[in-house]
């Protein structure tokens, strides 16, 4: 069973603009930085916790952290060159965690895509995704799984930002589909999030969304059910066929992800519930270095006895 944690190599997915002269010292990581916003001791210390944890794959989310060789001008300062990505992928591997990559092509998370976050839908558009996914893949040694994100495209969640794009309707549909088809040319597994589910017609979700994508509902309260039918979208996807890895955190509430964990395991048949992740959301920064490792220990407590 899958018992994955998330971490960020780059962080420039929630803000296109830099942070404001009196921005909270705690808040300036989500603003956009053209350098790279990460530590080396702490990502190891990070994965080696993991690995005494019993956790067993490590979804990297990777943005603009890397010198791509296709798309060279999608790079901030102190990105890891190809080479420098691959020994760290050797060390997860050595340690028994499987990596695996993550490109959120959400309109709402992709500060790193430069350029090309503001011609989404265009042909050019288009060839970016699928070079940056090939070349991922290849980088990655040829991933099971390959997380493409897709949460949170919304205008309320990108209200704030200097340019603001919403997909609808038949766009989104069309530019997802083209995202896992190239996933899939890859030699991959489209692996997304699914609160778009929250919001559209269940109809629309079946008749667009293949089976093979694996899903991930995210919930981080401490409620369970909801009150706003977040936690029921996993009850839909149960009942379509689908296979789950639901993920919680410890942003809200320590509480969230064992109960989760409990939660799911009693409502998702074994052969669709593939495992769990913790997403903590923080940056691979020392500012927020115990709340990588508490994530770690409550993911540890979570599944103990498994």
């Amino acid at each position: 069973m899958i018992r994955a944690n998330l971490l960020h190599l780059s962080y420039n997915m929630w803000s296109d603009t830099p942070p404001p002269a009196d921005c909270p010292e705690d808040r300036r990581e989500i603003h956009f930085s053209p350098s790279l916003q990460f530590d080396d001791a702490l990502w190891r210390e990070c994965l080696e916790a993991m690995a005494e944890a019993g956790m067993n794959m490590v979804v990297i989310d990777v943005g603009d952290g890397v010198c791509y060789e296709t798309r060279p001008e999608i790079v901030c300062e102190g990105a890891w060159a190809p080479g420098r990505l691959r020994d760290e992928l050797a060390f997860c591997r050595g340690l028994g965690i499987e990596p695996v990559p993550k490109l959120n092509f959400s309109a709402c998370h992709d500060a790193w895509f430069g350029v090309y976050s503001r011609m989404l839908s265009t042909p050019r558009y288009y060839d970016a995704c699928r070079d940056l996914i090939n070349e991922v893949c290849e980088l990655f040694d040829g991933p099971r799984l390959f997380h493409i994100g897709m949460d949170e495209e919304t205008w309320e969640h990108q209200k704030g930002m200097l340019y603001a794009v919403v997909r609808q309707g038949a766009l989104w549909w069309h530019d997802l589909n083209h995202l896992i088809a190239c996933v899939e040319r890859a030699g991959s597994r489209a692996w997304m999030w699914s609160d778009v589910l929250w919001h559209c017609e269940p109809d629309a979700f079946r008749r667009n969304v293949p089976l093979s994508v694996l899903q991930s509902n995210w919930y981080y309260g401490a409620q369970f059910p909801d009150d706003r039918g977040m936690v029921a979208a996993s009850d839909r996807l149960e009942q379509w066929g689908y296979e789950q890895v639901p993920t919680g955190s410890t942003w809200s509430c320590r509480e969230n992800y064992g109960r989760l964990v409990q939660y799911f395991r009693e409502r998702i048949a074994p052969e669709r519930l593939l495992g769990f992740m913790m997403a903590d959301w923080r940056p691979t920064t020392p500012r927020w270095r115990e709340a990588h490792l508490d994530a770690i220990r409550v993911a540890e407590e979570a599944h103990h006895g498994d």
